[in-house]
């Protein structure tokens, strides 16, 4: 399925995750995040809506 991301370095860009995943989450490589060449981490809250977590190197 396609998320929106919300709030971080990706706000309001689109991403495709697994919805059935028993561990949902993704970390998407973003020229934007607070590492160069890294990954900008985001999951699903209580309501389903897919928020940042922070960045990873």
């Amino acid at each position: 399925m396609e998320a929106e991301l919300h709030g971080g370095p990706m706000d309001g860009e689109r991403a495709y995750v697994l919805a059935d995943d028993p561990d949902p989450g993704t970390a998407l490589i973003s020229p934007r995040c607070a590492y160069p060449g890294g990954r900008s981490i985001y999951e699903p809250d209580d309501t389903g809506r897919w928020t940042w977590r922070g960045d990873t190197p």
